[in-house]
């Protein structure tokens, strides 16, 4: 039962919450599924699909363009240079900037892990008719505004 300002009182399994929560979990497990052979978890492989759009790019452009919090960036990027597919290095003009580019690695494996993103992006939305997951994903996007 809801009251009159939306909350759940009785029944969690209609709190929105609850189910966002319960459906980020569920497309979480799918894509560490997929990239478990690669030994990337989905926001490394999110870092990385940025970085093959946009090579060298710095990664304060990039904590904005994946809204994501320095503290936060820093640690997947530490993991990924350490992994062997970023490289960090200052900008040549501005020290102060960190550019970011791919090694040999994440060159060799970009076309396998677009495929493999793209595969668990298929899978995640399989259930769902084209209308639903055009509604979906604009929902989704209305609601981070």
């Amino acid at each position: 039962m809801r009251n009159d300002r939306g909350s759940c009182l009785a029944l969690f399994e209609d709190c929105i919450l609850f189910l966002l929560g319960k459906a980020y979990q569920k497309a979480q497990g799918i894509y560490k599924t997929h990239l478990a052979p690669y030994g990337l978890t989905p926001m490394q492989f999110l870092v990385l699909e940025a970085l093959f759009e946009e090579e060298g790019i710095s990664a304060g452009d990039l904590g904005k363009k994946l809204v994501l919090d320095n503290a936060t960036l820093s640690g997947i990027l530490a993991r990924l240079a350490d992994s062997g597919w970023v490289s960090k290095s200052p900008d040549n003009e501005d020290r102060r900037l960190l550019r970011l580019t791919l090694t040999p690695k994440a060159r060799e494996q970009q076309a396998a892990l677009v495929r493999e993103g793209d595969r668990a992006h298929s899978f995640v939305l399989r259930e769902f008719k084209t209308e639903e997951r055009l509604l979906l994903e604009r929902l989704l996007r209305d609601f981070q505004k």
